[in-house]
């Protein structure tokens, strides 16, 4: 049932399957947020290192606010992945059932907030920076910390640098010729199939993921968000109902 198969994807009881099913869902919505979150605000709220460098340069051109200003949407985004851990852990350390229901929650919330008064938040702001890019930032931290903290850091949605650069190294592996190993003790050079095969999968996703959120903001507006909210909320809520299912009572008439 669809029910049981989204309550694998967030279940305590990882899988390698439900950490890239989950992993590429999480990819395609953090896609969908990041390019069409760029025709919203005008900026990649994902990549940080981005803001970083444009801090530095800014500072160096003497262009104070603009350097607060990333320096600000770097804070976002850090604090997002800090609120991530804060509630995982806490829901860890106090044995609860459902320990990552909350953060799936919070960002759907904060995703149907966007999408219903995005374009009024994006009037009022913070150091330059409108409320929109605070919250896309923000969420985009508490996303990709989720994601790192189920899979034990194996997955990442928003960092596409490093996960290009671990497909460049396992091409590198794979076409490496092999015939002569005559100055070399560490054997036979392979590449890991499954690495390549799970972070191009997640490089997909991203891509694809962006392409919808893009249209979506270009034709529909901050209200394209709503079914990203969805989304996050069936995951959140799976393990919930798949319990109420495994446990309901059959009826005892029945053949």
């Amino acid at each position: 049932m669809p029910a049981h198969y989204l309550a694998k994807l967030t279940s305590p009881k990882r899988t390698a399957a439900a950490n890239l099913h989950l992993g590429v869902t999480l990819a395609g919505i953090a896609g969908a947020l990041n390019a069409g979150g760029f025709l919203a605000v005008g900026e990649y709220t994902s990549h940080m290192t981005g803001m970083l460098s444009s801090a530095a340069d800014n500072l160096i051109l003497g262009q104070f606010i603009p350097a607060f200003a990333a320096l600000f949407m770097l804070v976002a985004f850090t604090w997002g992945s800090a609120c991530t851990a804060l509630m995982v852990n806490y829901a860890k350390r106090n044995d609860m059932r459902y320990i990552y229901t909350p953060v799936l929650l919070l960002e759907a919330v904060l995703l149907l907030v966007f999408g219903l008064v995005g374009s009024s938040l994006q009037k009022h702001e913070l150091i330059t920076v409108s409320f929109t890019t605070v919250l896309l930032c923000y969420v985009m931290g508490l996303q990709n910390a989720l994601i790192t903290k189920i899979s034990n850091a194996e997955i990442r949605t928003t960092h596409v640098t490093g996960l290009v650069t671990d497909i460049g190294i396992e091409l590198g592996k794979l076409i490496y010729w092999n015939r002569d190993q005559t100055h070399s003790n560490d054997g036979e050079v392979a590449a890991n199939h499954q690495k390549l095969r799970v972070h191009g999968m997640l490089v997909c996703a991203f891509f694809c993921g962006g392409i919808m959120g893009a249209a979506g903001f270009k034709y529909v507006g901050f209200i394209s968000t709503l079914p990203l909210a969805i989304i996050l909320i069936a995951l959140s809520l799976a393990p919930r109902f798949s319990d109420e299912l495994t446990h309901a009572p059959r009826n005892k008439n029945k053949p």
